[in-house]
């Protein structure tokens, strides 16, 4: 992080401040820790902090007009909507045409039973079986 100004340091110094006011604060200690390590700290940290020490009424104003514009600053991780979900498989309204023609001229053609089972029980009829079909349809209806 490149700083205009690397002697002001607002976060380090709201940092100590919370640090001499809550001595033994497990947060405030973890933060500290993260800030020296890293050098900087997250969104949610920042907003953890700043929250915090809006409460505290010996935090300087313009030190949390500071940390509020960094915060600001800060990019915020958002996740787009969910596509609507399409259905897998989309029946083929021609298939469903030429399989009923054939079954009441003919209700006992068992091949064309088994694709009629596929067509209702929305399984993809391969290419093959689709010609098969259409040869069925144009030898057993005129």
């Amino acid at each position: 992080m490149i700083r205009k100004k690397p002697d002001v340091d607002v976060i380090m110094d709201i940092l100590e401040d919370f640090l001499q006011i809550y001595p033994e604060s497990p947060f405030v200690k973890s933060l500290l820790q993260q800030y020296r390590e890293r050098g900087s700290l997250s969104r949610k940290q920042l907003e953890g902090l700043y929250f915090k020490a809006v409460d505290i009424k010996k935090i300087a104003p313009n030190k949390l007009a500071t940390l509020e514009a960094v915060i600001k600053k800060k990019a915020v991780k958002t996740r787009s909507a969910l596509p609507a979900p399409a259905p897998l498989y989309v029946r083929d309204e021609a298939v469903g045409i030429k399989i009923k023609a054939i079954l009441e001229k003919y209700p006992e053609h068992k091949r064309v039973k088994y694709f009629l089972v596929k067509y209702e029980n929305n399984e993809q009829l391969t290419a093959p079986e689709i010609t098969e079909l259409e040869k069925f349809h144009k030898l057993l209806i005129k």
